[in-house]
């Protein structure tokens, strides 16, 4: 089986995605996007007890990669279209999961993403924002909905976790774009040093 990184958020989603893959026997390392001060400490908390509740269940180890993201979304914000932010924030994250995979030498990418669920995961921002990476991405709930998803989550012992109180993400536009192409988005990131940004992102990472 296969090492992957598999990007971790707090919510429901993700640890059920990671399920599935452990379930499968693939070794996974977790990436969690540090969006304070955009919200508070309890994503973070909620993931770490997610990876416990994961080892636990199968028996293994999963480091966790904690990569600070606020100050990637505060340049966006100041430097690019608003209702581009969700996508342009996507392809930040994928990048920086893709850097910790070149590192630990995995070979592909899980998100919790489900298709249509949210602004960003239509089709053609999915798409979109998935383009910023070469590694292969999966994803193991796009074809379920949120009933379905949430079952698994309840079952494994996920649900309680993922619900606990919190502060959401501040940094989301007003009306996030629901469809982007390319090169509007590849227009929008001239405007900011993508590398710089990465580059500094994963450098100031920290291994939990």
């Amino acid at each position: 089986m296969g090492k992957g990184v598999v990007l971790m958020s707090g919510g429901i989603d993700s640890p059920v995605a990671a399920e599935l893959m452990l379930a499968q026997g693939h070794t996974l390392i977790g990436v969690h996007m540090d969006n304070r001060p955009f919200t508070d400490d309890s994503p973070l908390e909620k993931v770490r007890d997610h990876l416990k509740l994961l080892e636990a269940r199968h028996s293994t180890k999963i480091p966790l990669y904690v990569v600070p993201h606020g100050s990637t979304q505060i340049t966006l914000m100041r430097n690019t279209e608003r209702h581009f932010g969700c996508v342009l924030c996507r392809r930040f994250m994928w990048r920086s999961a893709e850097a910790v995979a070149e590192r630990e030498g995995a070979t592909f990418l899980v998100t919790g993403e489900s298709l249509g669920q949210v602004a960003s995961q239509t089709l053609e921002n999915m798409r979109t924002a998935t383009a910023s990476v070469k590694i292969p991405m999966v994803r193991p709930l796009v074809g379920l909905d949120k009933q379905e998803i949430e079952e698994i989550a309840k079952r494994i012992g996920a649900y309680d976790i993922s619900i606990r109180p919190g502060i959401c993400c501040q940094a989301v536009p007003d009306k996030p774009a629901t469809r982007s192409d390319l090169i509007r988005i590849g227009a929008e990131e001239t405007k900011i040093d993508v590398s710089k940004i990465l580059e500094e992102a994963v450098r100031k990472s920290v291994v939990l």
